[in-house]
């Protein structure tokens, strides 16, 4: 393990005496002490100029990587570029100001967006219905089994207490069906990487409820026996569900809804461009097939015959709320415009998403192993296993990434693929981008060959080399104590 290298100075170490960004006005109230017990004397605040305090943040700042200064292959997660236009739109003082208890007879422009985003989204999905409530895509994976639970026994068919989940789902979906009540029974796919209709039919009985199916799935591939396998779960009085994360690769190409899903969650922020990250919220409309459309979470925006808007909270068999207000609005509206300034052009996202992740497949496939040798879609997993038997592991390639500017892809993901090495270009990167991602690729697995302790020891040129990654887990200091020094020593080092 190498060292923590040198880090730029914290504001308590450039505190001196006396100095101060501001210049406050007079008081114009009595002066009081403040109270005794609010006082926290191991926490001295930095006495520091304004010039210090912009260096100090800007410096942080160029420390951080982001889609606006590199490619962001992580795949799973979708993390392409967010164009500029849909932040002005979201920040226009019409939507960024209203508040959620406003009447509606002063929001209607907010209402018809998110009607007109309802419809946009159901259209793409080839369903009935969409709530926008859920606020990130696991929550709308939750609200989906929720309304399949709702339905199954609003139909007599209570008894329906067992989901089917594969190996090559995101690892939210056994969770979300066992917090739903229901018990998981996970099915293995087979060699080409497929959920086996085999293997549906096998488990198939009037205890399933249905199927929660990732497609494409986590291994980046179309599952080829998606119509055979939603025949068996229909005719055996099941549903499914389909986890959307993945619609970057279908985007006005295929349906969902046509290919058998009754259920779909969407990853607004990642698809219809706000990739996660940052702590920012996400958004995960969910759109169902027709008769499980009046179990949707209520309200749903709606128009009436006159053309005005309103909430519709007419819903006797509706799940009831899964979110405060309607959904995260901001990523609402920027997914609406992401949407509006495609248009009919939309599949081109996903025709350039999926010859991106094969591009990288056919540049890396002599360097890694492929594990399933067969076109992807939006990303494609590789397996580190050659570099392993050479001692030199995933993470240990992931760590050599960085010295070369390039984000690490998703690793160890899906969990089926020993040593994985999971890329997504997304559709916004150029040739001229993932070639150089992949010469650096394909660099570090030569090293990995030729000087292996080189990769071993990376990264060599971050603010901090290897973390103790499982000991910040389980033992996370959370306190800065900070040790003052003056300025001048610090000048002087």
């Amino acid at each position: 393990m190498i060292a923590p290298q040198h880090s730029e100075p914290l504001l308590y170490e450039l505190s001196s005496p006396g100095r101060t960004g501001i210049i406050l006005p007079a008081l114009d109230v009595p002066q009081t002490s403040l109270p005794e017990e609010y006082l926290r004397p191991d926490l001295p605040l930095p006495e520091v100029s304004e010039i210090d305090v912009v260096r100090h943040f800007t410096r942080l700042s160029t420390l951080n990587y982001a889609i606006d200064t590199g490619i962001y292959p992580l795949g799973s997660c979708t993390m392409k570029y967010n164009p500029k236009i849909n932040e002005d739109v979201a920040r226009y003082p019409g939507f960024a100001l209203l508040h959620p208890y406003q009447d509606e007879s002063t929001v209607q422009g907010a209402i018809q967006l998110m009607y007109e985003l309802q419809g946009y989204l159901a259209e793409i999905a080839g369903m009935h219905s969409v709530t926008l409530q859920p606020a990130a895509g696991a929550h709308g994976e939750l609200t989906g089994m929720l309304v399949i639970r709702a339905y199954q026994r609003h139909i007599g068919q209570g008894q329906r207490t067992r989901v089917l989940v594969p190996d090559s789902a995101h690892g939210t979906n056994p969770a979300t069906a066992a917090m739903c009540g229901f018990t998981v029974t996970g099915l293995a796919t087979d060699a080409r990487g497929n959920l086996s209709p085999e293997a549906v039919e096998q488990e198939m009985d009037e205890t399933v409820a249905g199927l929660m199916l990732t497609n494409p799935s986590t291994l980046g591939l179309f599952e080829e026996h998606i119509l055979e396998v939603a025949e068996i779960v229909h005719r055996r009085g099941g549903l499914i569900y389909c986890d959307g994360a993945n619609m970057n690769a279908m985007l006005g190409i295929a349906k969902p809804g046509e290919l058998g899903m009754d259920v779909l969650h969407y990853n607004q922020h990642k698809t219809f461009s706000t990739p996660h990250g940052g702590g920012g919220p996400g958004a995960g409309a969910t759109a169902v097939v027709e008769k499980l459309a009046p179990f949707l979470p209520a309200p749903i925006a709606a128009r009436r015959a006159d053309g005005a808007y309103y909430w519709d909270s007419d819903q006797p068999l509706s799940i009831g709320r899964v979110r405060s207000f309607h959904g995260n609005f901001g990523n609402i509206v920027r997914g609406y415009a992401f949407i509006r300034a495609y248009g009919s052009n939309l599949r081109d996202i996903s025709f350039n998403a999926v010859l991106n992740a094969n591009y990288v497949q056919a540049r890396l496939r002599g360097a890694y192993d492929l594990p399933y040798d067969r076109y992807c879609k939006h990303e494609v997993v590789f397996s580190g296993r050659r570099q392993a038997k050479l001692g030199v592991h995933t993470l240990d390639i992931a760590k050599r990434l960085i010295d070369y500017g390039i984000h690490p892809p998703t690793i160890y993901f899906p969990h089926i693929v020993p040593e994985a090495i999971m890329i997504e270009p997304t559709e916004t990167e150029s040739r001229e981008s993932l070639d150089h991602m992949c010469e650096i690729f394909l660099k570090v697995a030569q090293e990995a060959a030729d000087d292996p302790q080189v990769v071993l020891s990376a990264p060599h040129t971050a603010p901090v080399s290897r973390l103790d990654e499982v000991g910040a887990a389980r033992r996370p200091n959370l306190r800065y104590f900070p040790e003052i020094v003056p300025v001048e020593a610090i000048l002087t080092k």
